[in-house]
């Protein structure tokens, strides 16, 4: 068995900066797999995805820096562009192509300690594939590709239509300020979290870009610091690598608080180069023993 599994559509991005134009692979599972692949521990991990034949190099490519990845069939792969601001935490995109979703009765041989299911797009993962690994193991999902319609090539904001129903079945669920008021109609992040903690979610992943973090469980707060960067290149990819962070410390058993200042460190790290997390381990604890910044428990207001 696997300890972390993640399963997810890897895209075809490209990324827009005052800075620069670049064109590579995405999506939350090649930023999750390549992220994992810097740390100690991530022999026993897996990523299930599904591309069209045209991108296997991509998928090949991943096996030879000693990934293991398992590969469904696609008519077509996901291709993204992703436009941000000066200010990073802003961000529009187009879907110029989609790939065929996920099924449960393709996942139905996976096993692992926890899964992650890294949602692009409303209709990657039916209900259904929600319920089957919620059986097997530790069930976590980034709510923002459930938050996202496409019509045309153009991605709209929609609520996620059968929140109640999957939401009982998640244990740990990462979303924004933005999309955390979308599911849940609050503008507040604590009472945002703990909606969604009503909801069934036992680990609420609150982001809150250059503010930090809120993680909500067990009927409390911690607030984790975001960590200055040395320069801000590129916020693509930060979020799937603060859930790999914070699901990578928690299988080692760590608490809320340390998985969660974890996760921050990486993102720190992420956010100063394009691409996937490329620091090393030590480089985070670095961060978390050197910077001055630490988390809170908050009080449940």
């Amino acid at each position: 068995m696997n300890d972390i599994c993640c399963i997810g559509h890897i895209t075809l991005d490209k990324i827009v900066t005052p800075k620069q134009t670049t064109y590579m692979p995405g999506g939350t599972s090649y930023y999750f797999s390549h992220g994992i692949r810097r740390l100690h521990d991530f022999k026993n991990y897996k990523l299930v995805t599904a591309v069209a034949p045209s991108e296997y190099g991509i998928v090949e490519e991943m096996r030879k820096e000693g990934l293991q990845v398992e590969v469904l069939p696609s008519r077509h792969t996901v291709y993204f562009e992703n436009t941000y601001e000066e200010n990073q935490d802003n961000r529009s995109q187009r879907v110029l192509a989609k790939a065929d979703p996920f099924t449960a009765d393709a996942l139905k041989d996976e096993n692992a300690r926890i899964f992650h299911l890294g949602s692009l797009l409303a209709d990657d993962f039916p209900l259904e594939v929600v319920k089957e690994l919620a059986q097997k193991g530790t069930l976590a999902v980034d709510a923002q590709g459930y938050l996202r319609e496409v019509k045309g090539e153009q991605v709209y904001p929609v609520d996620w239509h059968e929140k109640k129903k999957a939401l009982k079945y998640i244990d740990i669920l990462k979303v924004n300020e933005h999309e955390a008021e979308v599911l849940t109609g609050f503008k507040d992040p604590m009472q945002a979290a703990r909606q969604l903690a009503q909801w069934g979610v036992k680990e609420v992943l609150l982001t809150l870009g250059s503010l930090g973090s809120l993680i909500y469980a067990e009927g409390k707060f911690y607030k984790i610091p975001a960590y200055a960067p040395k320069e801000v290149v590129d916020a693509t990819g930060c979020g799937d690598t603060y859930v790999l962070g914070y699901l990578y410390m928690r299988n080692k058993g760590a608490s809320y608080a340390e998985a969660g200042c974890f996760a921050a460190a990486m993102s720190t790290i992420k956010l100063e180069k394009s691409g996937p997390f490329s620091g090393t381990e030590e480089e985070v604890w670095h961060i978390l023993q050197t910077d001055k910044a630490k988390p809170e428990v908050l009080a449940a207001k």
